[in-house]
Formats: structure tokens, sequence, C-alpha cells
């Protein structure tokens, strides 16, 4: 089974623009993200899909394989999606974020294990909520399993809820999960879920993993220790630099 590994990257962010570009310890973010993903070996082909110029140029600069996409996205995983369209030899996408410059092996084999079943059409990744800002984040997605290890439901509010312990409580339970935002998809359902309309919890929540869940489509999620440590503004990638100092 051959593996595509898609990192959406755009220049133009309201919060940290140019971020791809940005030096992570004399790489580039885009770089760090693109060799990682490519030392683990588990996949056969790493891809940065981006609506940049000077970002295609870049990737191209390094060696890296790279592919100019539409500008009018609204989601990465649409911009995912148009690459996977071409991309004919791979039966499985991962769609790792751009902004995650720590994926590691053992996150990705994780994921990818959970291919050896036959049914799953999607998987992401959760770990267990160890903190309780954590917890009570609105910016921090939880995920709730069935007993097949299927997502029931993703939101940010804590849940499940645990209604005879009191909230300071909540922590020594270790009933939640908190999702990580790096997703693998069987190509054919990748293509189809970029197809759906939007879903009312999808809306409510601005989870689009929601708008799956509500179409039918299963998400299987798989369990790693692994913090996920992503790059949104400037300040986080002062604080990532710590990692290589």
């Amino acid at each position: 089974m051959k593996i595509a590994a898609i990192i959406p990257a755009r220049y133009a962010s309201s919060r940290f623009p140019g971020k791809p570009l940005a030096d992570l310890g004399g790489q580039s973010l885009v770089q760090r993200v693109y060799r990682g993903v490519e030392s683990t070996g588990l996949v056969d082909r790493v891809i940065v899909a981006t609506d940049d110029q000077r970002i295609f140029d870049h990737v191209t600069s390094f060696g890296g394989e790279v592919s100019m996409t539409a500008t009018d996205h609204p989601s990465g995983t649409d911009r995912v999606a148009e690459v996977a369209a071409q991309v004919d030899d791979c039966e499985l996408i991962v769609n790792v974020q751009g902004d995650e410059p720590f994926v590691n092996r053992k996150q990705l084999a994780a994921l990818i294990g959970c291919f050896d079943q036959p049914a799953t059409q999607i998987a992401t990744l959760a770990r267990p909520i160890d903190e309780e800002a954590d917890l009570f984040s609105p910016n921090v997605v939880k995920v709730v399993r069935g007993q097949a290890n299927q997502a029931l439901y993703f939101s940010r509010q804590a849940i499940p809820f645990l209604r005879d312990l009191p909230l300071g409580r909540w922590l020594e339970a270790k009933a939640h999960l908190q999702h990580l935002g790096l997703y693998a998809f069987r190509r054919p359902t990748l293509l189809e879920i970029t197809n759906l309309p939007a879903a009312e919890l999808e809306e409510r929540e601005s989870l689009e993993q929601l708008r799956w869940l509500a179409a039918g489509y299963r998400i299987s999620v798989a369990l790693t220790t692994e913090r996920s440590i992503g790059i949104d503004t400037p300040g986080d990638l002062l604080a990532a630099l710590d990692h290589f100092s």
C-alpha cells in the first residue's frame, strides 16, 4: 500500500504571515516538516501543497516535491484533496499540518496502523489530557471514542461530562482525550468528503471533522502519548527554538 504525505502550506496568515518560510533552527518551518516526515521512512512520497510562488520556489530549492493549488480553498483538507486527486499511485493520503515540525515516527506509525483494518476510512490521533488548562480550553479539541476506537464526537467542550465528580476532580479521572490534528484518509474517501455540504454541528463547533461524522463516515482514533506542538504565532516559533538549542 503506497502512502503520500501532503503538507498544506499557505503564505497568507492573519496571525503569522509567511509562517512556512520562517527560520526554525537553520531551516524553514516547511522544510522542517518535510524532512521530518521524510525521515520516518513510512511514506512513499512527501508533497507540499501551496498557493504561493515563494513557497513553491523554496521547496523546489531544497529538492522537495511541491504542487501549486488554487487560492480559494476553505481549508487545508481541501488543498490536500486537490493534490491527492492527481496522486493516483498512492492509496493512503496523510495530511500533515505545515506548522507541526515535531511530527514523529511513532505518531505516523500509529496513524497508518489504523488502516490494517480494511473498514477504516479516516484515521486520526488523540492523547490523554494531563493538564487542567487543556481540559477546559476551547482551543484544545476533545474526542470521545467508542469500543472499536471509532470517534463518537469531537468538541471544544470537555467531553465526556463526568456527572458524579466535581469539575476540580475531572483531571484525576483520566477520562478525557485531546484530539491531535493529524489525519490519514483512503484516497477515495478524501475526495468524497471534500464535496460534502457543511453540517450544522460543524458550523456550531467550527470543526470540519463533524461534517464527516454527520455524513456517516467512520473516523478511527489511535492513541499516542506524544504531544503535538503547533506553531501559530511568532511567539510559538520562539518557544519551539528551545527544542534546537
